[in-house]
């Protein structure tokens, strides 16, 4: 790897500021003053910048309760990122794995293995997602039969694939689909007649979200978690 892109991907210096670093004479390279930008580094390189060791980030794997009136988005817009709640150097380098509408609460995935994440959101995956949601009207008697068979949504072809719904009330339900078409388990029960008042993402395949986090906190995945999105 180039020196200067090392000096970006181990730092929040850009391009140009390695660059200018490098020209001040204060990066080492196994004890040696180098101000070539396109030095290569390698595995066993000792870097220090400014008195400081240097190493690459490794690949991060996270699972993060988001709130309410956060955005499943790389930048700030109407509302904050949910990469605000984030505290580690280069988290605007994370991938979000399973986007939730900003005033859904629960389980999102992230990370920076861009592989990783296409596993957990590409269709022909049919990672499952399990939703809580609570709704406006008591359910009708067939939701159950319904979900499985498919329901139609508005401007979509074709049915939904079979869903799994498990009634814990007549206006709490859980929800499992192996899909992650727009806003699809709104309109999943507005194809029902009814509406969803409040939605949380409880699961995403095998990880599970639990009690152990609150809205806002995160923690990085287990080896086994991380490998249960290969897991089928």
């Amino acid at each position: 790897m180039r020196l200067d892109k090392y000096l970006c991907s181990c730092t929040d210096l850009t391009r140009s500021m390695a660059k200018k670093m490098l020209h001040k004479g204060v990066v080492l390279c196994d004890g040696e003053v180098v101000k070539d930008p396109g030095f290569k580094v390698t595995d066993d390189t000792q870097v220090v910048l400014d008195g400081t060791p240097l190493g690459v980030v490794a690949t991060r794997y996270l699972m993060l309760h988001k709130p309410v009136d956060y955005l499943c988005s790389n930048v700030d817009e109407l509302y904050p990122s949910v990469l605000n709640l984030v505290d580690l150097p280069k988290r605007e380098t994370l991938r979000i794995a399973g986007r939730l509408d900003v005033d859904t609460t629960g389980l999102v995935l992230l990370s920076d293995d861009g592989q990783w994440c296409h596993q957990v959101t590409s269709p022909r995956r049919q990672c499952s997602k399990r939703y809580r949601a609570w709704l406006a009207d008591p359910l009708v008697a067939e939701a159950e039969s319904r979900f499985v068979e498919g329901v139609q949504l508005h401007n979509e072809d074709g049915l939904t694939r079979p869903a799994v719904l498990k009634r814990i009330s007549d206006t709490e339900v859980l929800l499992t689909i192996e899909e992650g078409k727009y806003h699809q388990v709104k309109r999943m029960f507005a194809a029902l007649g009814n509406k969803v008042v409040g939605l949380h993402r409880e699961a995403i395949g095998g990880i599970e979200l639990g009690d152990e986090l609150a809205p806002g906190e995160w923690r990085e995945l287990s080896e086994a978690e991380v490998q249960s999105v290969y897991g089928g």
